[in-house]
């Protein structure tokens, strides 16, 4: 039996843009985005989102599809790959889903808890009332009636916290009530998970600090001014929460020096990392590769290539 799409998963700098690629040359493939800040258009130089070239030799998807003032969940992400990996499989192309979002990644694979609908008018009252008293202080609220949810939530994370007061003046019941009793279903297709895991940790925090000194060289700080001129613009958004340009926010208004704006988005990055590899660690269904060992992405790409995709295949790598 064939499967229907693949997953590259791994931390940031450690080479699933490449590996998606190289399986590219040798299977029709087209390429889903699994990273939460490529969605959203002018966030090109901080996020490292592939270049023309590259998405132009393999069609890419969940790129530049948000304003910065957009909204994106997790919900849309599953809604849209859902939708995504059957198309692409019409086009007798292999779908690979490529990223280190890992709430997303695992909302696919595990499904998602159905919850309430939205009610305008409650949603309206929370988001005034988040404005008035600052979404901080609305967590402490929410810590009141759904401690579990609360605690996994970051004080300004605004999107999150009002969802989760919504649910609970809406049915007098948590959030994280509804998510415990509901069985989740995975996604109606076979996926097949490849997991880049650097053994070197120095290795990848020594790549961090490189890739980040070079989207410092190309203009992050000109795209950061330029995204601040932007209608949409807010500094507590999920757009510019992400790793870099909260920090470059802050730099650009005069709260840290470059040196100290530096350091601090590297830091930031290698604690992201941290945490994506401790999330890949604890996944049951995946295949494991070392990105850093000699040969290791190679031998990753001849895994995919070794799969019943069932499929045509291309040339040899690297033609």
């Amino acid at each position: 039996m064939s499967l229907d799409a693949l997953m590259i998963l791994g931390p940031t700098a450690s080479g699933k843009t490449a590996l998606s690629l190289e399986i590219a040359k040798r299977i029709p493939s087209e390429v889903i985005s699994v990273d939460s800040a490529l969605v959203y258009r002018g966030m090109d130089i901080g996020t490292a989102k592939p270049d023309a070239a590259e998405r132009g030799n393999v069609p890419h998807h969940l790129i530049d599809i948000r304003g910065i003032g957009e909204p994106y969940s997790v919900a849309d992400f599953v809604a849209d790959s859902s939708r995504l990996i059957p198309e692409i499989r019409s086009r007798g192309r292999l779908p690979i889903l490529a990223g280190g979002t890992m709430l997303y990644a695992n909302a696919l694979l595990k499904g998602l808890a159905e919850l309430p609908a939205t009610d305008p008018v409650v949603r309206e009252s929370v988001a005034r009332e988040g404005e008035e008293k600052g979404w901080p202080a609305m967590r402490e609220a929410l810590r009141a009636v759904d401690p579990e949810t609360a605690d996994r939530l970051k004080p300004n994370d605004r999107q999150r916290i009002s969802r989760a007061i919504e649910v609970y003046r809406m049915t007098g019941r948590p959030m994280s009530a509804f998510i415990a009793e509901q069985e989740r279903k995975g996604p109606p297709f076979a996926l097949s998970v490849i997991a880049l895991i650097p053994g070197d940790r120095s290795e990848l925090h020594r790549r961090i600090a490189e890739r980040f000194d070079g989207m410092l060289r190309s203009g992050f700080l000109d795209e950061m001014r330029r995204l601040m001129k932007e209608p949409g613009y807010d500094p507590l958004s999920s757009a510019m929460r992400s790793v870099g340009y909260r920090q470059a926010i802050e730099h650009l208004g005069g709260m840290t020096t470059a040196g100290e704006f530096r350091d601090k988005a590297v830091a930031a990055t290698r604690q992201l990392a941290k945490r994506q590899i401790t999330w890949l660690r604890s996944m049951k269904e995946k295949r494991v590769f070392d990105p850093f060992e000699p040969g290791g992405l190679q031998r990753a790409a001849d895994y995919a290539l070794s799969l019943d995709w069932g499929l045509p295949r291309g040339g040899a790598l690297g033609e």
